[in-house]
């Protein structure tokens, strides 16, 4: 009998930002899969969007909590057989990398460039990434080849694995009824969300909507 692989997924919590939208689509095509999901915190403002086989909450009050988490996450990971574990953001990311076994291979997902990120203004964040880096290599995978080598400049550590894998969009959303009837007419409205940051390149945006006549 074919028993399925499980794959742990942490993150801060499920606010509305981007690496928490990208997980929460990603989960609803890992159906080959048992997904287990992590959190450090327990705010959630996606609702029934959220679909996983278990969930766990660390509860986590304050950073100097976070060796007891660890210890908590690492007992996770082996009472659920666990294959791989994938990371999201800072917190969990320096978290996973010392609860994870060597023998589980361990996966993180660089969602902006480091450069243009707060937290790594401050040099202690950027120690312990480091530091956290060169106890326990992680595969790095990153939305843009910039943010991927500002990683890693940044930090000053070399690559171990590294991917590019861009963000995607879920097309499904626009493919309902309400959006091909609004678009029956004559115009048609196009419409970005984003930071208006440099990494975001909504100066590319705006020379295409140039050659849109």
């Amino acid at each position: 009998m074919h028993t399925k692989k499980t794959i742990l997924h942490i993150i801060d919590n499920f606010g509305r930002g981007g690496a928490e939208t990208m997980l929460v689509s990603v989960l609803k095509e890992l159906n080959e899969y048992d997904n287990i999901v992590v959190t450090l915190y327990e705010k959630n403002r996606f609702d029934d969007s959220l679909q996983f086989d278990k969930y766990f909450c660390l509860k986590l009050r304050s950073v100097f909590f976070l060796p007891f988490k660890i210890l908590q996450l690492r007992r996770i990971i082996k009472a659920n057989g666990v294959d791989l574990v994938h990371t999201h953001l800072y917190w969990p990311t320096f978290a996973a990398r010392f609860a994870t076994p060597r023998r589980i291979p361990l996966v993180t997902t660089i969602h902006t460039s480091i450069a243009f990120t707060r937290d790594y203004k401050k040099g202690i964040i950027r120690f312990l990434d480091r530091f956290s880096y060169n106890f326990r290599k992680s595969t790095i995978i990153a939305v843009a080849n910039g943010a991927l080598k500002q990683y890693f400049e940044i930090l000053k550590i070399k690559p171990f694995k590294t991917h590019v894998l861009y963000t995607f969009v879920n097309t499904n959303v626009f493919n309902g009824k309400e959006t091909s009837k609004a678009n029956n007419g004559d115009h048609f409205k196009i419409m970005t969300t984003g930071t208006l940051r440099y990494p975001k390149n909504h100066l590319f945006l705006v020379k295409v909507f140039e050659q849109l006549k």
